[in-house]
């Protein structure tokens, strides 16, 4: 015990926790065989069952003529059948390593009928393939033969019927063939997100091209790096967007709200499909962990089949109304675009600021009567806060809200179960990646999944998209031991646009046997197989982290903070310091010199080279990082960002009115800064956008009102509070 009792000391475990919770212990003395359990045998009746016992799980191995196991554990912690399991693994290591050459790699643990189970469970059956027209603007273009006068759009720019909207796509693909697009001519997307963006994007397509979609939002250092990295000939914009682009060997045609009602002397008539079901749709660019963003191809066929897999649960129809809420530079636009317009529905654009606060959007959605809803669990929660405050829970025409973009904590939804129960609207838990085409899993969501404490459980495959769970050899990992989620099948992309190296790295041969294709898409995320097939998603593997929904490689903001002169070291972190809630970027930095660097020098810094939602929230200075024992950066041991923000460079000036002191403690209690002064950036004191909508709803809980744009805009308190854009109530 005196031993046990200093190496407690020794380690990071804290006094009265348990050192280990697991014995594997060789006994070298007599025992009875009837307690035992013999390899030769795994029949559960001769497995000896103990309810108590020092710790959760025990093993012994028993010396004699043959090795034999006695087992001992918590019923309360392990279930009968994945101890049997857990000894049948043990029992597999033990047969390989008497054949002579075999080393502890080569061994896969997973064997005989435990395996062929978890093939099966990781391997749905492919349907006959169904492909329609073979193309998404084939397809598109049947449908708008088929309801031509159901509405397609609807927007701030007009309202467009499918044979308007099909018309007007026609027109800008014969003015795209005239700048030489053809077919596999990759063509950016740079504009707002409103009609105009879906008449370009379908003209792209129709004109044999694919899309590539700019967003606005990004700063124009990452604008140039796609334009030049990608080496698109043209660019779909605006007058107003078109000054930003600075490539002049680019070809520009810019767009405005005439394009979505085209003369009668412009060619609406449509032209031949050229496009295969291999060939490219669009390319979206992710965050790349060498520095830069890298382009994911994505073919008509992984979409398509997309859709066609997965039209046997939701049966969409002309009668859904869609909203598109998300950028189009992040996949979750693909599945809200088709999934309306290739089934005759209706799709609802979503300015970006109505998508940035949440009374308006809930509003929108009640207005348009939307049926189909999608939304990372970040988003939906704030939907949910606004939803509360309608006095009918009725007034809602969901059919289905849809999750993606990151991991969902099933008891976030209890207070939406109580409110609206469990069947109307349907939840659905979805998993997926740019790299396999937007979903791959399909799990409904039921009250009691927000009851019993569970994890974030993502289902089961998609038809035709296996999913394996592999350790770090590529080994089956047996049922709830966690390894890298796996995927298979058509869903998976052409691979990187002009890289080839990071394609063959990540998109690798299968040794399962699987994949149609003979590949899998190792996707950093951690998962494992429960017992009942379900995958229960347990976040990444390596510094790539979803916040928000947006996908962002640590890696990349550490190299942009250490482009400054001034910074010497920089590490980035996504940490969650209180329980509940959201995770948020914290950037920590050790300066090359004596001067300090302010949180306004480095977020314009970074601004220049980053879009908003990469931008941490928070700067904290150090004179230096903290090492572990082995002399690497001990992320563990770095400081809560609360208090440690870099000074802002404006003075500090108390609040002076009323107003002021309400915003500034509304700052203090979102932001988690003690202090706030009222002429401070709310974004140099760490805000962001989301929390801005919580910033924005306690002020007008406290009688002052302004929108999201207002902060965006005057980022002050004293600027605020100085013109106010309603009267207090």
């Amino acid at each position: 015990h005196a031993a046990l009792s200093d190496i407690q000391g020794w380690s990071a475990v804290p006094r009265g926790q348990q050192l280990f919770e697991s014995l594997f212990v060789f006994i070298n003395y007599p025992v009875d065989a009837a307690l035992s359990h013999r390899f030769g045998d795994l029949e559960p009746r001769q497995v000896h069952f103990v309810e108590q016992t020092s710790y959760p799980l025990t093993i012994d191995v028993l010396p004699g003529p043959k090795l034999t196991l006695r087992t001992s554990f918590d019923t309360a912690r392990f279930e009968r059948d994945a101890v049997l399991r857990l000894l049948g693994h043990i029992r597999q290591a033990l047969l390989a390593l008497g054949r002579p050459g075999v080393r502890l790699g080569q061994i896969e643990l997973v064997a005989g009928a435990e395996r062929a189970a978890l093939l099966a469970a990781s391997t749905p059956p492919a349907p006959v393939e169904d492909l329609r027209d073979g193309s998404l603007h084939g397809w598109f273009a049947r449908q708008a033969a088929t309801t031509p006068d159901g509405i397609a759009l609807s927007s701030e720019s007009g309202t467009l019927t499918y044979a308007q909207l099909d018309r007007a796509a026609n027109a800008i693909a014969h003015r795209l063939r005239g700048l030489g697009v053809q077919r596999g001519t990759l063509v950016g997307l740079f504009l707002e997100r409103d009609a105009p963006l879906l008449v370009g994007l379908l003209g792209i397509l129709k004109a044999g091209g694919a899309y590539l979609p700019l967003d606005p939002i990004y700063p124009d250092d990452r604008l140039d790096y796609t334009i030049d990295d990608s080496a698109i000939p043209v660019i779909i914009t605006s007058y107003e967007l078109s000054s930003r682009l600075s490539n002049p060997m680019v070809m520009r045609l810019e767009l405005d709200a005439s394009c979505l009602f085209p003369a009668e002397t412009e060619d609406g008539a449509p032209l031949p499909v050229v496009n295969s079901p291999e060939d490219p749709a669009y390319v979206i660019y992710t965050s790349g962990s060498t520095g830069r963003p890298k382009g994911c191809i994505v073919t008509h066929r992984n979409v398509l089949r997309l859709f066609t897999a997965t039209e046997v649960w939701y049966d969409f129809n002309p009668s859904d109304v869609w909203t598109f809420f998300h950028s189009a530079a992040f996949d979750f636009s693909v599945w809200e675009i088709w999934g309306a317009l290739l089934y005759g529905g209706r799709l609802v654009v979503v300015p970006y600021f109505t998508s940035r606060e949440p009374a308006a959007f809930c509003d929108l959605v009640i207005r348009e009567r939307v049926t189909i809803l999608n939304q990372t669990p970040s988003a939906f929660r704030q939907f949910m806060k606004a939803e509360e405050q309608v006095a009918d829970p009725r007034a809602l025409s969901l059919r289905y809200v849809i999750f993606g973009g990151e991991a969902l904590e099933f008891a976030s939804l209890r207070s939406w179960f109580e409110r609206h129960g469990d069947t109307q609207p349907t939840l659905v838990n979805m998993y997926g990646i740019t790299e396999t085409t937007v979903f791959t899993t399909y799990r409904p969501l039921s009250r009691a999944d927000a009851y019993e404490g569970r994890g974030s459980f993502i289902g089961q495959p998609i038809v035709d998209t296996p999913l394996l769970v592999l350790d770090v050899r590529g080994h089956l990992c047996p049922i709830g031991v966690p390894g890298e989620l796996n995927v298979a099948g058509v869903s998976l992309a052409v691979g990187y646009l002009n890289r080839p190296e990071l394609t063959a790295q990540r998109f690798v041969p299968d040794p399962h046997g699987v994949s149609a294709n003979g590949k899998l898409y190792r996707s950093g995320d951690l998962a494992r197989r429960m017992a009942d097939g379900d995958l229960d998603y347990l976040g990444r593997i390596d510094d790539q982290v979803k916040i928000r929904g947006f996908r962002i490689e640590l890696g990349e903001i550490e190299n942009v903070l250490l482009m400054h002169p001034e910074v010497r070291e920089a590490v980035v972190l996504a940490r969650a310091d209180a329980p509940g809630a959201e995770k948020r970027l914290v950037a920590y930095v050790v300066p090359r010199g004596e001067e300090r660097l302010t949180v306004e020098v480095m977020r314009d810094h970074l601004l220049t080279r980053l879009p908003e939602y990469m931008v941490p929230s928070a700067l904290v200075g150090l004179e230096a990082f903290p090492l572990t024992a082995n002399g690497k950066i001990d992320r563990r041991a770095l400081p809560e960002p609360s208090g440690l923000l870099a000074e802002v460079s404006a003075e500090h000036v108390e609040p002076r009115t009323e107003r002021e002191r309400i915003l500034a403690d509304i700052w203090s209690t979102t932001l988690g800064v003690e202090r706030v002064g009222v002429t401070a950036s709310y974004f140099a004191l760490g805000g962001d956008s989301i929390m801005g909508i919580t910033v924005c709803s306690r002020a007008r809980e406290r009688g002052i009102e302004f929108s999201l744009q207002d902060l965006f805009e005057k980022q002050t308190i004293a600027e605020l509070a100085a013109e106010p854009v309603a009267d207090e109530v």
